[in-house]
């Protein structure tokens, strides 16, 4: 499958989308062949989504951004802190804070096996994986976590918890999972407003609260590390973008000769957070680090076009309020 591609935006639904961050990341995404989706984590709405045939697909191997799924599970079931040495063999330990900034599989292998398959499907389908994201937004397919371990020949739990292999996670289920870290717990359906009106109307549906409030602490060194660490899986970010706190993961793998590259974070900025997934398809050009690096100019674009400013006009300065246009 080719890197790039052409007309990908044909067919999206656009008008109940926020026009600043639409055409952000319309400019970010150029011709790679991928989607971006942009949410404000403080309702669940979907601000864009760019390429919406791809984004509400049944997914793919979610990579290594099933590492932020592994990590908040084991420190749910209180077997690391961020700072904690994990063993990885002879006299090789790791924190959590440097495994994820650098993407160590042998670290997610070491905490899957801990958990094992039944303890890491629970908190995985606890944070939404295997159930659709969105909230009646029509196309949207559905993203499988499996019901049976991989083989032990094929890696068992630990190929799993560092690949996502035999896992099929889609854009809205991960950026659902990101949303919930950002906002401190609650994991809203997705919604995807199709009118001006649908977005005056809009209303959040929360579908549950993950009680994950005090590990969340422990888990955003490790996603900022990753863009600010000379070392991080995400450091191409901040070629285009260094004006706020970025936290992200990254995510790298190939099925059947066609590569995926992942990128989901959340910027934080001073009027509100906002999350981002982009995900790309193809051949060798396409890999998590540069789903990174173009989140980075996403970012820019709406650094650029204003859309961090204050808002004057409503009683809040919140990302949500900015992109509805009020």
């Amino acid at each position: 499958m080719s890197s790039f591609a052409d007309n990908m935006t044909a067919g999206d639904s656009t008008a109940g989308e926020d026009p600043i961050v639409r055409a952000a990341a319309i400019q970010a995404l150029g011709n790679m062949n991928g989607t971006v989706v942009s949410i404000d984590p403080s309702s669940g709405r979907i601000l864009a989504m760019v390429n919406q045939k791809l984004a509400l697909s049944s997914g793919a191997e979610p990579c290594s951004t099933i590492k932020v799924s592994v990590a908040l599970a084991a420190l749910q079931e209180g077997l690391i802190k961020s700072d904690t040495p994990v063993n990885l063999g002879g006299h090789y330990s790791l924190d959590l804070t440097h495994a994820l900034a650098k993407s160590v599989n042998l670290y997610f292998e070491v905490l899957g096996r801990a958990m094992g398959f039944e303890r890491v499907k629970h908190y995985a389908n606890e944070f939404g994986l295997g159930e659709l994201a969105g909230y009646e937004i029509p196309g949207e397919q559905l993203g499988v976590y499996p019901d049976t371990e991989l083989p032990q020949a094929q890696g068992g739990v630990g190929r799993m918890c560092s690949f996502g292999e035999s896992i099929s996670m889609t854009p809205l289920q991960l950026g659902a999972l990101v949303s919930a870290i950002a906002n401190g717990g609650t994991l809203y359906y997705l919604q995807h407003p199709t009118s001006p009106e649908e977005v005056e109307a809009f209303t959040p549906k929360v579908k549950r609260l993950l009680d994950i409030k005090a590990s969340i602490p422990e888990l955003l060194p490790g996603m900022q590390g990753a863009v600010d660490f000379s070392n991080g899986t995400a450091r191409s970010l901040r070629t285009n973008f260094a004006q706020f706190p970025v936290f992200g993961k990254t995510g790298t793998c190939s099925n059947r000769g066609t590569r995926f590259g992942w990128f989901a974070s959340y910027a934080d900025a001073p009027t509100g957070r906002i999350v981002t997934v982009i995900f790309l398809e193809g051949g060798k050009p396409t890999f998590g680090p540069k789903a990174a690096e173009l989140t980075g100019e996403f970012y820019k674009a709406l650094y650029e076009r204003n859309f961090f400013q204050p808002k004057t006009a409503t009683p809040q300065s919140t990302v949500a309020q900015s992109a509805t246009g009020q």
